[in-house]
């Protein structure tokens, strides 16, 4: 937990959801294995299909999560698996559901009461005649996982939903403990991951060192924070401009892009004063463009301003490594790299004297979004 937030300031919700995440992981790699049985009866049989076509949805980080585990399920599974954000699904769902095949919408939702979330569902059982539905979520009380829990027997059910941890249902404004918790649950029951273990020990051994750097990246006071990365963690840059966005309040200008897209245009937006974050690929090939990207800026940008953290431990190129994890997809270890970004955007915040827990007091961006209108689709 930040100096900070402990002096009175705030965030000390945001602060304790960073800190839990070791645990909360280590709590669902239980759960999930102690629901082995039902969720390999639900899954299974699916899985063996060859026209399934997987859907993974949600909105804001939940739409990013799927951006990020989405290529790893790819690569895993090897077979066609689509991110489509429930704010996109919702407002063109004969473009993104416009093919009639087996279809598996996997729904990412931290409360499971977002408008969106619910009408996501609700039209993919309207325009897909085969349509399950796997929903990760941190809310029992949220109408998504009420709506679409229950035992998933031996896989004749359409629907399963997964309940993440207690305390993931995070109480601060942003989602911390929740998307990485979701993103894991997926990466396992989908992808066979069984490195969560190992992820959490990382993560364990890097938050108290992580907290003095990020503050020591703020008193540099910076005008705006650049992410980027490629593949699976141009989705983790995504979020990560994000999070500093939400828990600023806006004031400080975040901007995402892949490493190879920065140089068509978006190069414009940086300044003197412009911290740069690259996220390297543990992939020898896609890690090139990575690093090219780092040299180049390093070269246009004053000393201490470009950022590199991987897994690979090499000195001369990573500002921060996570080496235990080198040999592991990028989407595997994106839970962990962005604990980097987190302790950025909560520190900031509180430099800027806004209560992380509750930037907009005033109540224009909410927790759960509001005064979203759903509307029937014509028939």
């Amino acid at each position: 937990m930040t100096r900070r937030s402990v002096d009175g300031a705030g965030g000390l919700w945001t602060a304790r959801e960073i800190a839990q995440q070791p645990v909360v992981w280590r709590e669902l790699a239980g759960s999930l294995s102690a629901q082995r049985r039902q969720i390999d009866g639900f899954l299974t049989p699916l899985l063996a299909r060859d026209d399934l076509r997987i859907v993974l949805t949600g909105a804001g980080t939940s739409a990013f999560a799927g951006q990020i585990v989405g290529p790893g399920l790819t690569r895993a599974l090897r077979r066609r698996v689509d991110a489509v954000a429930t704010t996109d699904l919702v407002s063109n769902p004969r473009e993104h559901l416009a093919e009639d095949v087996p279809t598996l919408l996997v729904s990412f939702a931290r409360s499971g009461d977002s408008p969106e979330s619910l009408a996501a569902v609700r039209l993919a059982d309207e325009l897909v005649t085969d349509c399950r539905h796997l929903v990760l979520t941190c809310n029992p009380d949220g109408r998504l996982y009420r709506s679409l829990s229950g035992p998933a027997g031996q896989g004749n059910r359409r629907s399963l939903a997964l309940l993440m941890p207690p305390g993931t249902n995070d109480q601060g404004f942003a989602m911390t403990s929740s998307v990485t918790s979701m993103m894991l649950a997926a990466l396992t029951v989908l992808g066979g991951c069984h490195d969560v273990a190992r992820l959490a020990d990382a993560a364990a051994a890097a938050l108290p060192d992580l907290e003095k750097w990020a503050r020591e990246v703020v008193d540099e006071r910076p005008d705006r924070f650049v992410y980027l990365g490629s593949g699976a963690l141009t989705g983790l840059a995504r979020e990560s401009a994000l999070k500093l966005l939400e828990l600023t309040a806006g004031r400080v200008v975040s901007f995402a892009d892949s490493s190879l897209g920065f140089r068509h245009g978006p190069k414009s937006v940086l300044t003197d004063t412009t911290v740069a974050l690259v996220y390297l690929s543990n992939d020898p090939y896609t890690r090139r463009y990575d690093l090219d990207i780092v040299r180049e800026l390093q070269q246009a940008m004053p000393a201490g301003r470009v950022v590199s953290i991987g897994c690979r431990d090499d000195a001369e190129e990573e500002t921060w490594s996570f080496p235990a994890l080198g040999h592991l997809p990028d989407a595997t270890v994106a839970p962990v790299l962005v604990l980097a970004a987190q302790h950025i955007a909560l520190a900031q915040s509180l430099a800027l004297g806004l209560d992380p827990d509750s930037p907009f007091p005033a109540g224009g961006v909410n927790r759960v979004v509001e005064g979203v209108t759903i509307h029937e689709l014509d028939q």
